[in-house]
């Protein structure tokens, strides 16, 4: 005859394919009250888009709902209007911005971190120069550069520039200075120091320029778009807003904020790769 541990054992191994783990569940709430928590004012905002047309409260002909919007949107997708212009747009912004980076970046890290005299010396021109009103300039690129893709790129280049090598140069020369201290104490010699001190503390820093720049980017990119171009985004809103088709314009202009918001999430996820140290960091103290 069994005993009563025994049975008690053999109905819980009964029991196990059935029973729910109690810390999935409240894994699966805390996930769930998370995403509520962070992403409640999105759900509420386009909940309230939705509702207010549809009432007649906001005119529906220049403000459609998010689902007009939507089935616009694919409408264009289908018939490969949309993917035809965001190919276009995003060809001029990874060019402008890709150029950008190759320049500001590296000019950035020298003039921060081995010609401070001379960058001293050069910076109130810098902060003239990238203080000019972009839109006010892009007449100046379309007369010397034409009203072709090498305009619409050099002013995007020219807008994006700025913030990345501003931040770089902050980035550089607002470093801990016990940081280059205690490295030279260990017998780093001035480039090691400067690649695996200065260039890792300064990351932060420089990303946010990076972001910043990303953003300036798009901006720039419509309004060339806009004045100049018989393709992409801008283009496409232009056009739309000229022959009142108003959902088409609709579906360029949230198009637009969904590139802007995959670039900005996709320099944020590099940039947690590349500062890994400094959540690791924050998680020790």
């Amino acid at each position: 005859m069994k005993s009563k541990s025994e049975i008690v054992d053999a109905t819980d191994s009964l029991n196990t394919g059935r029973s729910i783990d109690p810390r999935f569940s409240f894994n699966f709430l805390r996930f769930f009250k998370n995403i509520i928590h962070k992403y409640i004012a999105i759900f509420v905002f386009l909940l309230l888009w939705q509702i207010l047309p549809t009432l007649g409260l906001v005119n529906p002909v220049y403000i459609p709902t998010p689902t007009v919007i939507a089935s616009t949107m694919w409408q264009l997708t289908l018939n490969g209007t949309l993917p035809t212009d965001v190919a276009v747009s995003l060809s001029r912004v990874l060019a402008g911005f890709g150029l950008a980076l190759l320049v500001a970046l590296p000019l950035g890290f020298l003039l921060g971190g081995f010609f401070r005299n001379f960058e001293k010396a050069v910076n109130p021109l810098l902060q003239v120069l990238g203080q000019a009103n972009p839109f006010t300039l892009l007449p100046v690129f379309i007369v010397f550069l034409g009203i072709g893709e090498l305009s619409k790129i050099a002013i995007i280049f020219w807008v994006t520039q700025w913030p990345v090598l501003f931040n770089t140069v902050t980035g550089i020369k607002n470093v801990d200075p016990v940081l280059v201290k205690v490295a030279r104490t260990a017998g780093l010699g001035k480039f090691d120091v400067f690649r695996k001190v200065l260039i890792p503390a300064s990351l932060p820093t420089v990303f946010t320029g990076i972001r910043m720049g990303a953003i300036f980017a798009f901006f720039m990119l419509i309004g060339a778009e806009m004045i100049g171009s018989t393709s992409g985004l801008g283009f496409l809103i232009m056009e739309s807003q000229m022959v009142m088709e108003i959902p088409n314009m609709w579906a360029g202009i949230v198009t637009v904020a969904l590139l802007g918001l995959l670039l900005n999430y996709t320099i944020l996820f590099i940039e947690k790769r590349l500062t890994s140290w400094k959540q690791e960091t924050i998680s020790f103290i």
